[in-house]
Protein backbone atom coordinates (compact mmCIF):
# COMPACT_ATOMS: atom_id res chain seq x y z
CA UNK A 1 0.00 0.00 0.00
CA UNK A 2 1.31 3.42 -0.94
CA UNK A 3 -0.22 6.78 -0.25
CA UNK A 4 0.54 10.16 -1.72
CA UNK A 5 -0.76 13.66 -2.18
CA UNK A 6 -0.03 15.58 -5.33
CA UNK A 7 0.27 19.33 -4.93
CA UNK A 8 0.87 22.45 -6.97
CA UNK A 9 3.15 21.23 -9.77
CA UNK A 10 1.25 17.94 -10.17
CA UNK A 11 -2.20 19.24 -11.04
CA UNK A 12 -4.92 16.68 -11.63
CA UNK A 13 -8.49 17.42 -12.67
CA UNK A 14 -11.17 16.12 -10.33
CA UNK A 15 -14.88 16.24 -11.18
CA UNK A 16 -17.20 16.27 -8.18
CA UNK A 17 -20.94 15.61 -8.53
CA UNK A 18 -22.81 16.18 -5.27
CA UNK A 19 -26.29 17.69 -4.92
CA UNK A 20 -25.84 18.76 -1.28
CA UNK A 21 -24.40 22.20 -1.92
CA UNK A 22 -22.75 22.68 1.47
CA UNK A 23 -21.06 19.29 1.23
CA UNK A 24 -20.13 19.94 -2.39
CA UNK A 25 -18.44 23.21 -1.49
CA UNK A 26 -16.69 21.68 1.51
CA UNK A 27 -15.24 18.74 -0.43
CA UNK A 28 -14.21 21.04 -3.27
CA UNK A 29 -12.35 23.28 -0.81
CA UNK A 30 -10.52 20.32 0.74
CA UNK A 31 -9.46 18.97 -2.65
CA UNK A 32 -8.31 22.37 -3.89
CA UNK A 33 -6.27 22.79 -0.73
CA UNK A 34 -4.44 19.61 -1.72
CA UNK A 35 -3.57 21.15 -5.09
CA UNK A 36 -6.22 19.57 -7.30
CA UNK A 37 -8.18 21.34 -10.02
CA UNK A 38 -11.83 20.71 -9.12
CA UNK A 39 -14.92 21.11 -11.27
CA UNK A 40 -18.12 20.56 -9.32
CA UNK A 41 -21.73 20.01 -10.34
CA UNK A 42 -24.85 20.00 -8.21
CA UNK A 43 -26.84 17.66 -10.46
CA UNK A 44 -26.33 14.77 -12.82
CA UNK A 45 -27.65 16.50 -15.92
CA UNK A 46 -24.93 19.17 -15.88
CA UNK A 47 -22.31 16.49 -15.27
CA UNK A 48 -23.41 14.40 -18.25
CA UNK A 49 -23.52 17.50 -20.45
CA UNK A 50 -19.83 17.99 -19.67
CA UNK A 51 -18.81 14.35 -19.76
CA UNK A 52 -16.17 14.94 -22.45
CA UNK A 53 -14.16 17.49 -20.49
CA UNK A 54 -10.72 16.28 -19.33
CA UNK A 55 -10.78 14.55 -15.95
CA UNK A 56 -8.42 12.34 -14.03
CA UNK A 57 -10.99 11.20 -11.45
CA UNK A 58 -14.74 11.52 -10.83
CA UNK A 59 -16.46 11.62 -7.44
CA UNK A 60 -20.12 10.73 -7.85
CA UNK A 61 -22.94 10.85 -5.37
CA UNK A 62 -25.31 8.04 -6.31
CA UNK A 63 -28.61 9.68 -5.36
CA UNK A 64 -28.75 13.12 -7.00
CA UNK A 65 -31.51 15.70 -7.03
CA UNK A 66 -32.62 15.21 -10.64
CA UNK A 67 -33.50 12.20 -12.77
CA UNK A 68 -29.87 11.33 -13.37
CA UNK A 69 -28.11 9.12 -10.83
CA UNK A 70 -24.46 8.44 -10.21
CA UNK A 71 -25.02 5.05 -11.85
CA UNK A 72 -26.17 6.82 -15.02
CA UNK A 73 -23.12 9.07 -15.01
CA UNK A 74 -20.58 6.29 -14.64
CA UNK A 75 -22.14 4.49 -17.61
CA UNK A 76 -21.59 7.62 -19.70
CA UNK A 77 -18.05 7.98 -18.37
CA UNK A 78 -17.25 4.42 -19.38
CA UNK A 79 -18.49 5.15 -22.91
CA UNK A 80 -15.85 7.88 -23.13
CA UNK A 81 -12.99 6.24 -21.20
CA UNK A 82 -12.92 2.87 -19.49
CA UNK A 83 -9.92 3.76 -17.34
CA UNK A 84 -10.88 7.01 -15.57
CA UNK A 85 -11.17 6.19 -11.85
CA UNK A 86 -14.50 6.82 -10.13
CA UNK A 87 -15.38 7.09 -6.45
CA UNK A 88 -19.01 6.64 -5.43
CA UNK A 89 -20.43 8.34 -2.36
CA UNK A 90 -23.80 7.47 -0.91
CA UNK A 91 -25.90 7.46 2.23
CA UNK A 92 -26.89 3.92 1.28
CA UNK A 93 -24.73 1.39 3.07
CA UNK A 94 -26.21 -1.85 1.77
CA UNK A 95 -23.81 -4.41 0.38
CA UNK A 96 -25.87 -4.66 -2.82
CA UNK A 97 -25.34 -0.96 -3.57
CA UNK A 98 -21.58 -1.37 -3.19
CA UNK A 99 -21.60 -4.45 -5.42
CA UNK A 100 -23.54 -2.60 -8.12
CA UNK A 101 -21.08 0.29 -7.94
CA UNK A 102 -18.10 -2.01 -8.30
CA UNK A 103 -19.72 -3.93 -11.14
CA UNK A 104 -20.25 -0.65 -13.00
CA UNK A 105 -16.54 0.03 -12.72
CA UNK A 106 -16.09 2.23 -9.66
CA UNK A 107 -12.77 2.18 -7.84
CA UNK A 108 -14.08 2.98 -4.36
CA UNK A 109 -17.32 3.44 -2.42
CA UNK A 110 -17.57 5.88 0.50
CA UNK A 111 -20.58 5.83 2.78
CA UNK A 112 -22.07 9.05 4.15
CA UNK A 113 -21.49 10.62 6.54
CA UNK A 114 -17.77 10.63 5.92
CA UNK A 115 -14.86 12.84 6.86
CA UNK A 116 -13.61 15.13 4.08
CA UNK A 117 -10.09 14.13 5.08
CA UNK A 118 -10.97 10.48 4.53
CA UNK A 119 -12.28 11.21 1.05
CA UNK A 120 -9.18 13.24 0.18
CA UNK A 121 -6.93 10.38 1.28
CA UNK A 122 -8.89 7.95 -0.87
CA UNK A 123 -8.56 10.32 -3.83
CA UNK A 124 -4.82 10.60 -3.24
CA UNK A 125 -4.42 6.84 -3.09
CA UNK A 126 -6.23 6.28 -6.37
CA UNK A 127 -4.44 9.12 -8.16
CA UNK A 128 -1.13 7.70 -7.04
CA UNK A 129 -1.98 4.18 -8.11
CA UNK A 130 -3.28 5.16 -11.53
CA UNK A 131 -1.16 8.11 -12.61
CA UNK A 132 2.15 8.22 -10.76
CA UNK A 133 3.90 5.71 -13.00
CA UNK A 134 6.44 8.29 -14.13
CA UNK A 135 7.48 9.23 -10.60
CA UNK A 136 10.00 6.44 -10.13
CA UNK A 137 12.12 8.04 -7.41
CA UNK A 138 11.64 10.57 -4.63
CA UNK A 139 14.43 12.44 -2.86
CA UNK A 140 14.39 13.59 0.75
CA UNK A 141 17.56 15.14 2.14
CA UNK A 142 20.27 12.56 1.43
CA UNK A 143 17.81 9.72 0.95
CA UNK A 144 16.54 8.35 -2.36
CA UNK A 145 13.26 6.42 -2.32
CA UNK A 146 13.01 4.04 -5.26
CA UNK A 147 9.31 3.40 -5.91
CA UNK A 148 9.72 0.54 -8.35
CA UNK A 149 12.06 -1.43 -6.12
CA UNK A 150 10.41 -0.22 -2.90
CA UNK A 151 13.80 0.64 -1.45
CA UNK A 152 15.17 3.54 0.58
CA UNK A 153 18.80 4.34 -0.19
CA UNK A 154 21.48 6.38 1.53
CA UNK A 155 24.69 6.83 -0.47
CA UNK A 156 23.48 4.00 -2.71
CA UNK A 157 23.16 1.68 0.28
CA UNK A 158 19.86 -0.11 0.81
CA UNK A 159 18.42 0.66 4.26
CA UNK A 160 16.46 -2.61 4.26
CA UNK A 161 13.04 -1.30 5.20
CA UNK A 162 10.23 -3.71 5.90
CA UNK A 163 7.00 -3.46 3.91
CA UNK A 164 5.25 -1.45 6.61
CA UNK A 165 8.26 0.80 7.15
CA UNK A 166 8.40 1.61 3.45
CA UNK A 167 4.66 2.29 3.29
CA UNK A 168 4.95 4.67 6.24
CA UNK A 169 8.00 6.40 4.74
CA UNK A 170 6.23 6.81 1.42
CA UNK A 171 3.15 8.28 3.05
CA UNK A 172 5.27 10.83 4.91
CA UNK A 173 7.63 11.94 2.12
CA UNK A 174 4.75 12.46 -0.29
CA UNK A 175 2.72 14.35 2.31
CA UNK A 176 5.36 16.58 3.88
CA UNK A 177 4.08 18.98 6.55
CA UNK A 178 0.73 17.18 6.66
CA UNK A 179 -0.34 16.04 10.11
CA UNK A 180 -1.57 12.47 10.48
CA UNK A 181 -3.43 11.19 13.49
CA UNK A 182 -2.66 7.71 14.75
CA UNK A 183 -6.01 6.58 13.35
CA UNK A 184 -5.07 8.03 9.93
CA UNK A 185 -1.85 6.06 9.96
CA UNK A 186 -3.57 2.89 11.12
CA UNK A 187 -6.13 3.12 8.31
CA UNK A 188 -3.54 3.93 5.65
CA UNK A 189 -0.89 1.40 6.59
CA UNK A 190 -2.76 -1.47 8.24
CA UNK A 191 -6.17 -0.91 6.64
CA UNK A 192 -9.60 -0.06 8.00
CA UNK A 193 -10.22 -3.61 9.19
CA UNK A 194 -7.27 -3.61 11.57
CA UNK A 195 -8.16 -4.55 15.14
CA UNK A 196 -5.67 -3.79 17.86
CA UNK A 197 -3.91 -1.03 19.74
CA UNK A 198 -2.69 2.14 18.07
CA UNK A 199 0.63 1.69 19.85
CA UNK A 200 1.80 -0.23 16.80
CA UNK A 201 1.99 3.17 15.10
CA UNK A 202 4.46 4.47 17.67
CA UNK A 203 6.54 1.33 17.35
CA UNK A 204 6.65 1.63 13.56
CA UNK A 205 7.65 5.29 13.83
CA UNK A 206 10.43 4.35 16.24
CA UNK A 207 11.78 1.71 13.88
CA UNK A 208 11.70 4.06 10.90
CA UNK A 209 13.46 6.82 12.84
CA UNK A 210 16.17 4.37 13.87
CA UNK A 211 16.85 3.28 10.30
CA UNK A 212 16.52 6.80 8.85
CA UNK A 213 17.66 9.33 11.47
CA UNK A 214 17.67 12.21 8.95
CA UNK A 215 13.88 12.06 8.74
CA UNK A 216 12.36 15.04 10.56
CA UNK A 217 9.29 13.27 11.91
CA UNK A 218 7.64 15.53 14.46
CA UNK A 219 5.54 14.09 17.26
CA UNK A 220 2.26 15.95 17.72
CA UNK A 221 1.47 15.05 21.29
CA UNK A 222 -2.02 13.73 21.82
CA UNK A 223 -2.61 13.47 18.07
CA UNK A 224 0.00 11.86 15.83
CA UNK A 225 2.93 12.73 13.57
CA UNK A 226 4.08 14.81 10.60
CA UNK A 227 7.19 14.99 8.44
CA UNK A 228 8.75 18.42 7.93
Amino acid sequence: MCYTIFRGDNMYNIVLVEDEKDLNNLIKAYLEKEGYNVTSYYNGTDAINNIDKPAHLWILDIMLGDDVSGYDIIKKIREVDTNIPVIFTSARDKELDKIIGLELGSDDYVTKPYSPKELVLRVNNIIKRVYAKDNKKISYKDYVIDLDKRMALLNDKDLCLTTLEFDLLYMFVTNKKRSFSRDDILNNIWGENYFGTDRVVDDLIRRLRKKMPLLDINTIYGYGYRLI
